[in-house]
C-alpha cells in the first residue's frame, strides 16, 4: 500500500485497532469450531446416522487453514497487513453465511473449506501486525491467545444456545454478520499503511542467533507446533462430543454441555496470560518443556474418568494445551525481523496446521473404532513426542549476546 497515512505508534497500534485484532483472533477460532459444536444436529438433518460420519467433511477447512497460511503471510509482508485483515473479516463472514445455505455433506465440505482459506489469513498477518513495535511481545501474544481461546469458548456456549433456540444455520449466520461488521469497522479505524512491511526499516529480531542455530530453532519450532496443533485440534474439535459421552445419563441438554465446555475454555484461556508474561522474562526451552510434559499424565487421567471427574480432568488438560500456544509466535518475534515475520509465520503454519488437519479427519473414525479413552491415550503419546522435540531447541545465548 502506498497511500500515506498515520503509521503505527512506536509502542504499537491504537487501542481500537488492537481490540479489533484480538477480536479477529476470537472470530478465527470460533468460526472453525461452530461446526464441531453443531455437528450432531447437522448430521441428523443431512441424514447421517452419527456425528462421526459427518466429522471428516470438515477436514478441508483445517487443511486450507494450514496450506493457505504461506500465501497469506507472503501477501501480508509484500502487499500490506491492513488490507489482508479486511479481507479476513469480510471473507469469514460471507463464508459462514454460505455454510448456512448448504443442504448436503459435500456442499457443507466445500463451504467449510472456503472458510478455512479465509481463516488462514489471521495468524500469519494479524499477530505480526499486533506485535509490531511493542516492547513486551510475550504479554501481547498471551492476551491475544486469551482472545482466541475465548472465541473457542464462545463457539461452545453461543452455538449450543443458537442451535437450541434458532437452529444450526443461524449459528453460522449471526456470527457471520458480526464478522462483516468488524471488517467494515476495521477499514474505517485502521489507517492505510505508508509502506508494506517488507519495505520497512526497523523491527529487528530481539535475539540474534547464528544462521545454523536459527535454522535449528525454526525446524524444532515447526515440528513442535505441528505436534502441538494435533493435540489442539483433537481436543477443541472433539471435546464437545467427549463431554456429551462422559455425561451421558447425567446431562443430556446440548446447551448445558456447551456451557460446561465454555467454562473449561474460558478458565484455561487465562493460562496464556501467565505464560505470555513468563516468556518475556525467562528462556523458552525449560518453560515449554515442562508445559509439554505435564500434558501426558493429565490426558491419561482424562481417559479414565467420567462426568464431573472428566470435567476437572479436561479443564487441567486444556490449561496446558492453551498455555503452550504462545510459544511459537513469541519465538518468531524474538528471532525474526518484522519484515519477514508474516512469511516465516506462514511457512511454519502451513507445515503445522497442514499436518495437524489429519487430527480433524481422524476424530470421527478413530473414536468410532477405538473409543475416546484409547484416543486420549494416543494423544498422551503425542504429548510425550512433543516434549522430546522441545529438548532439541537450542539454548539461547547469554544475556551479553542478546541484541535488543
Amino acid at each position: 500500500m502506498t497511500t500515506a497515512q498515520t503509521p503505527a505508534r512506536p509502542d504499537g497500534h491504537p487501542t481500537a485497532i488492537n481490540l479489533l485484532l484480538n477480536v479477529g483472533h476470537a472470530i478465527d477460532h470460533m468460526f472453525l469450531l461452530i461446526f464441531a459444536t453443531a455437528v450432531s444436529t447437522i448430521a441428523i438433518e443431512f441424514g447421517h446416522g452419527d456425528w462421526t460420519d459427518l466429522m471428516p467433511y470438515s477436514v478441508g477447512a483445517f487443511a486450507l487453514f494450514g496450506l493457505g497460511a504461506m500465501p497469506a503471510g507472503r501477501l501480508g509482508d509484500l502487499w500490506g497487513r491492513r488490507v489482508m485483515m479486511i479481507i479476513f473479516f469480510i471473507g469469514m463472514g460471507l463464508s459462514a453465511m454460505l455454510v448456512a445455505m448448504t443442504h448436503s455433506a459435500w456442499q457443507l465440505a466445500a463451504a467449510l473449506t472456503l472458510m478455512g482459506a479465509f481463516a488462514a489469513i489471521y495468524h500469519p498477518v494479524g499477530i505480526p501486525m499486533l506485535v509490531q513495535g511493542v516492547s513486551n511481545p510475550g504479554a501481547v501474544i498471551g492476551l491475544n491467545g486469551l482472545a482466541g481461546n475465548l472465541g473457542i469458548a464462545v463457539a461452545a456456549l453461543v452455538t449450543g444456545f443458537l442451535v437450541k433456540w434458532l437452529g444450526w444455520r443461524e449459528a453460522f449466520i449471526i456470527p457471520g454478520l458480526v464478522s462483516i461488521a468488524c471488517g467494515i469497522t476495521f477499514a474505517m479505524v485502521c489507517p492505510k499503511e505508508t509502506e508494506a512491511p517488507a519495505k520497512r526499516k526497523g523491527g529487528k529480531a530481539k535475539v540474534t542467533l547464528t544462521p545454523e542455530m536459527l535454522m535449528r530453532a525454526f525446524a524444532v519450532m515447526t515440528a513442535a507446533a505441528a505436534v502441538s496443533t494435533v493435540l489442539f485440534n483433537f481436543t477443541t474439535n472433539g471435546n464437545s462430543q467427549l463431554l456429551a459421552a462422559g455425561f451421558k445419563g447425567v446431562i443430556e441438554d446440548p446447551a448445558t454441555i456447551g456451557t460446561l465446555l465454555a467454562i473449561i475454555y474460558a478458565v484455561a484461556s487465562l493460562a496464556q496470560l501467565v505464560v505470555g508474561r513468563l516468556i518475556d522474562c525467562m528462556p523458552f526451552k525449560p518453560l515449554q518443556l515442562w508445559m509439554s510434559v505435564a500434558q501426558v499424565p493429565l490426558l491419561i487421567w482424562a481417559a479414565h474418568t467420567q462426568d464431573w471427574g472428566l470435567f476437572v480432568a479436561m479443564l487441567a488438560v486444556m490449561v496446558f494445551v492453551f498455555g503452550s500456544i504462545p510459544f511459537t509466535d513469541a519465538m518468531i518475534v524474538r528471532y525474526v525481523d518484522d519484515r519477514l515475520r508474516s512469511r516465516v509465520a506462514g511457512m511454519r503454519l502451513t507445515v503445522a496446521f497442514g499436518f495437524s488437519s489429519l487430527a480433524v479427519w481422524l476424530i470421527g473414525p478413530l473414536v468410532k473404532n477405538i473409543g475416546f479413552a484409547n484416543s486420549l491415550w494416543i494423544m498422551a503419546g503425542i504429548a510425550a513426542i512433543k516434549a522430546a522435540i522441545v529438548l532439541l531447541l537450542p539454548d539461547e545465548p547469554d544475556a551479553k549476546a542478546v541484541k535488543v
